[in-house]
Formats: structure tokens, sequence, C-alpha cells
């Protein structure tokens, strides 16, 4: 067992790609990608920091809430979380950025790569306006690569198949998860008062 180093390493454990593999990234959004990306209702955004570590984000809303700026440009809101702003305080120390489109029940999923920045346009913040809120800022993505990302990961995990899905009580209480991680007492956070976060902060 070894560490391995080198790309010529790599190849020689996995091969090269073939050619459609290759030939299937695009620099643009297209009709297919512009379709996949109005049924997408979660996706995760990758950033790194000015220490150079990563981090990657979930982000969800109703299917097809962001907006198309043109073919190479998507703005994407930012709904209030927990205020630690990992993602956007990496963007303004590094500009790249990493996504991936997950649609309901498809094995596939679109990835996008490219730059990005943040902004406060009141015009594009409008765009997003849910039951009179607007988000504080929105991600502008500047789009370099786009392609399709096999269906094989989704497929070994089961990910649409409710029958590999863990029994609900073998997942812990998420909130003695977050009292441990956290170490507050029991009776700090319940149940009653993560859903009600949820349903009041959502947007």
């Amino acid at each position: 067992m070894a560490r391995i180093t080198t790309t010529a390493e790599l190849r020689r454990l996995y091969g090269e790609p073939s050619q459609m593999v290759l030939d299937k990234e695009i620099d643009r959004l297209d009709r297919h990608c512009r379709t996949l990306l109005s049924l997408a209702s979660y996706y995760v955004i990758a950033s790194r920091g000015a220490d150079g570590y990563c981090d990657a984000t979930p982000r969800g809303d109703a299917a097809g809430a962001l907006h198309i700026a043109d073919d190479r440009t998507l703005v994407l809101p930012d709904w209030p979380g927990n205020r630690r702003l990992d993602t956007l305080t990496n963007l303004l120390a590094d500009p790249a950025i990493g996504l991936l489109f997950v649609i309901p029940g498809l094995r596939e999923t679109l990835r996008i790569n490219g730059s990005a920045e943040v902004r406060d346009d009141e015009d594009l913040r409008a765009v997003f306006e849910t039951n009179g809120k607007r988000p504080a800022t929105v991600i502008v993505v500047h789009v370099r690569q786009a392609y399709i990302q096999c269906g094989k990961a989704s497929i070994r995990a089961g990910l649409w198949d409710p029958s590999t899905w863990p029994d609900r009580s073998a997942i812990p209480p998420i909130t003695d998860v977050l009292r441990d991680h956290a170490r507050l007492k029991e009776d700090v956070l319940t149940a009653e008062d993560l859903e009600g976060a949820y349903r009041d902060t959502l947007y």
C-alpha cells in the first residue's frame, strides 16, 4: 500500500476516460441544462476558503427556484441559514465554485463549475421574493463547465429506492446530535424548538 502522488499512477489504475465522457462537457447552459435546472429542487455548493480548506453545503427550494440570466450566467438565492456564512465568505476569498444539482427521482445529476460573486442587487433579489421576503444576497455564477454526471453513484446508493433507506429508529434524534456537538444542556434544544425554527425562519 502506498500513497499515490502522480496523475500517471492514477491513470495506470483507472485508465483513460472515453471520448464521449470528455466531449459531454459544455461551456454554457443549453436547453437540456435549462430543463434540468427547472426541475432541480436540491443542490450542493462546493467552495474553498482563504485557509485553503474546502466546504460543501446544501441548498434547496421549490423546483426551478433559480434564475438563468443568460447561457453562461446562473443566479442563486441565499436564504436565511445558520449565519455561519461559510459559502459566502469562501467566495469572497476564492470565486471558484462547484455545483451539483439533484432532480428528485433521477439517477443522473447536473454538474456546473465556474466562478461566482456575491451580490445584493435589488432587482436580482426581487426575482426570488417568497411570502413577501427576499434573500439578503444572491450568488451569481459565471458558468465555465456544465455536464451530466452518470447515475452509478445513485444506483449503488439506492438513493431513490425506499427499500434501502434506514429504519427511522436507527437514526439518532438530530436534537441529541446538536446538543452533544455544541455541548448544550439536555433541556436547551428540543424537537419542538427545531421544528419551530424550521417553520418560522425558512425564508
